[in-house]
């Protein structure tokens, strides 16, 4: 098994051998053109994201600038949106439903490193696969962790860092991230705390 066989079924694997590094240059020239496309390019953008990334839905939108390791180990479903800076460490898998809804500053870390500092000074590194179900809505800050599963409809509170896996349709906020509750179907009919829509079309 070579290292970049190593890294994708995440085991221990050195970074700068079998073609990992030239994966990452390329991805990085990728990477340059979209964050430096211009304004109102909108075809170019969709053409570009979808070189990058692994698997999209038709609609997928990145606002720039978006960084990320190899970009073929992200794949995202329908009608993806990730706000300003957005980074993801896809040395692992990185798997996110439909209808995901990211704010500015959000990272997404599979990678890691080992704790004691003479097997971390090895050189050695990993990658351990995230998963982010549907209808999901991750607010500005967060961080989430190498490993973690994060189920359907849930939301995360902005400034988290989630270490451990959410169920489907909570709440959740914290550092580190818990649980504050459900989502009930009371929740519908507010849009922001105890503020209830004005407007009908929302159902």
């Amino acid at each position: 098994m070579n290292q970049k066989e190593r890294m994708l079924a995440g085991l221990p694997y050195k970074a700068w051998l079998d073609g990992l590094s030239e994966d990452r240059l390329e991805n990085k020239k990728r990477i340059f053109r979209f964050n430096n496309l211009e304004p109102g390019h909108f075809a170019e953008k969709d053409k570009l994201l979808k070189e990058i990334l692994g698997k999209t839905g038709e609609r997928v939108n990145i606002e720039a600038p978006f960084h990320c390791d190899y970009g073929y180990n992200i794949e995202v479903g329908e009608d993806f949106f990730a706000n300003y800076n957005f980074t993801v460490l896809d040395v692992g898998k990185v798997k996110i439903g439909a209808n995901a809804q990211i704010a500015p500053n959000v990272s997404i870390y599979t990678a890691g490193h080992p704790i004691h500092p003479e097997s971390r000074n090895s050189g050695y590194e990993y990658g351990i696969e995230i998963t982010i179900g549907d209808n999901v809505w991750i607010g500005g800050n967060t961080c989430i962790m190498p490993g973690v599963k994060i189920g359907n409809n849930v939301v995360i509170g902005a400034g988290s860092v989630v270490t451990k896996d959410l169920p489907d349709n909570v709440i959740a906020v914290g550092n580190p991230c818990r649980v504050i509750r459900e989502i009930s179907e009371e929740d519908r009919d507010f849009y922001y705390k105890d503020r209830r829509f004005d407007v009908e079309d929302y159902k």
